[in-house]
């Protein structure tokens, strides 16, 4: 889609325009922000850390 927007446009149409454009849009992805700090792990991080890095010797 193109828009063209035309010299001496004011804010208020440009926002319409805008909000017109991202109607349409739908998210993509998920949203990571509803899932962070939601690990609950039996051992510590630093431990299974070492462990994971421990795996290639």
């Amino acid at each position: 889609m193109v828009t063209t927007l035309k010299q001496g446009a004011t804010k208020k149409s440009i926002k319409s325009i805008l909000e017109e454009l991202t109607k349409g849009l739908k998210p993509r992805g998920v949203k990571v922000y509803d899932y962070c700090g939601k690990i609950s792990l039996k051992k510590d991080a630093l431990a299974i850390q070492k462990e994971l890095r421990n795996e290639w010797e």
